[in-house]
């Protein structure tokens, strides 16, 4: 089935004179960025104190004596001790949790808003969105950024939003099918829910709607993943990234050639360290995403570690966008489990058996301990016509899957191969991982 295409043509830019400024020109916008990022910081009562030996900075090397911000010291610290201005010039907060079940609190100046709407209207128009879509916004509004960054940012381009919000998904096809629906807003793992609906109540979802385009994120997922989907709804999809802390949805995105998420460097400086040491890496070497604000008025944060880990890509686009890449995130440091000794992450698994034609949309790690030792188990959905086939074929296929999985992650998994449905699903962030020796 031929997909629905997006065409990129050069006048086809949301800021023209931006996406595609000289990149001499805008490291100088960065640099004069760092550095009144770094005064107004010092206007709270955190960087106040963290930054008051910290002059101009006269060059990138620089940096490295600026220390970096922590998720810690954010939920450590009182939230308002990050406000570098008079609480009255605040008009938004939004929140997001830590691991320790704390929020973390950012805060918005009107001006803030506005800059960010801009930043998610050029990612919207750069993967085809026009004045003319119908947007449905499939994400959760609220606290959390994604729902209201989209929402604010296809207004802005002038699409119709649709502004449904997560869940209810009789409703969501309902509206999809009654107002034409053309672009959508959704994690990956309720979408692959959405089409197993969809085929359920008996709705095709590559013939019955007008949908065109799906922007997904908030989860990590592998390629294999977006090509199911695509494959599945004959659609364009594409990864969009960003943390609360940085805005939310908009810092980074793909254009239409899907070689990596440009990230918007007239408003982020980036760095990749090692994890480790906090070493910065060069071009190319995998680590740690570190980002600093050089726009925002509310709450600037300086050298802040993200904890996604990726790397940036040398080469320059074919779309003549001069904002760099970064590769798909990998994942965040905190998403990586450890068993028998080696260092896994989800994406890896996800990866290998989204290869299979069999398997369906869903699947569950679970790792437990018996007997001192590790158990690795992947509960992985098969499709209906071919779990209830002949059982020496479903046994080949539950070895070939266990033997891929061994050649990617190097430990040996125990594969359940069970019915469609019988995994739980989520119309948020997807549960992947049980780990049941921290239980």
């Amino acid at each position: 089935m031929k997909q629905k295409q997006v065409h990129l043509f050069s006048s086809d830019f949301w800021e023209k004179e931006v996406e595609i400024i000289e990149r001499k020109i805008l490291e100088d916008i960065q640099l004069e960025g760092l550095n009144c990022s770094i005064e107004k910081a010092k206007k709270s009562e955190f960087y106040g104190e963290k930054l008051k030996n910290i002059k101009k900075i006269k060059n990138f090397e620089d940096i490295e004596k600026i220390p970096f911000t922590t998720k810690d010291e954010l939920l450590k610290h009182s939230p308002f001790s990050f406000i570098a201005t008079d609480l009255k010039n605040i008009v938004r907060v939004h929140s997001s949790s830590g691991t320790t079940g704390r929020s973390k609190y950012i805060f918005h100046t009107q001006k803030d808003i506005e800059i960010w709407a801009d930043l998610v209207a050029r990612c919207l128009y750069m993967v085809g969105m026009r004045k003319d879509d119908i947007f449905q916004n499939m994400m959760s509004y609220g606290l959390f950024t994604g729902g209201l960054g989209l929402h604010y940012g296809a207004e802005r381009i002038g699409a119709l939003v649709i502004p449904s919000g997560a869940g209810n998904t009789e409703k969501q096809i309902e509206l999809m099918r009654e107002l034409k629906t053309t672009v959508i807003h959704i994690t990956p793992s309720y979408l692959l829910y959405l089409a197993h609906y969809m085929e359920e109540i008996g709705l095709s979802p590559s013939n019955d709607f007008n949908l065109k385009i799906a922007i997904i994120g908030a989860e990590p997922h592998s390629e294999n993943t977006r090509k199911k989907l695509e494959n599945i709804f004959n659609i364009n999809i594409f990864n969009c990234y960003g943390l609360s802390e940085m805005n939310g949805p908009g810092v980074a995105f793909e254009c239409p050639y899907k070689e990596g998420l440009h990230l918007w460097e007239d408003n982020y400086y980036m760095e990749i360290v090692n994890p480790k040491t906090g070493k910065i890496l060069e071009e190319g070497e995998e680590g740690e995403l570190v980002l600093t604000t050089l726009k925002r008025e509310g709450m600037p944060l300086i050298r802040y570690r993200t904890g996604d880990l990726t790397k940036i890509i040398k080469e320059k686009c074919k779309c003549g966008r001069t904002h760099r890449r970064i590769q798909r995130i990998k994942g965040r440091a905190d998403d990586m489990f450890i068993v028998k000794g080696v260092n896994i992450f989800p994406s890896q698994i996800e990866t290998v058996i989204m290869e299979f034609p069999e398997v369906d949309k869903n699947y569950q790690i679970v790792i437990d301990r018996k007997e001192g030792l590790d158990i690795l188990t992947i509960q992985v959905e098969i499709k209906r016509e071919f779990f209830k086939g002949d059982i020496n074929e479903l046994r080949n296929l539950q070895e070939k899957i266990r033997e891929k999985l061994k050649e990617r992650i190097l430990v040996t998994p125990v594969v359940e191969l069970i019915e469609p449905g019988t995994l739980p699903t989520t119309t948020g962030k997807a549960k992947r991982v049980i780990d049941k020796r921290r239980l």
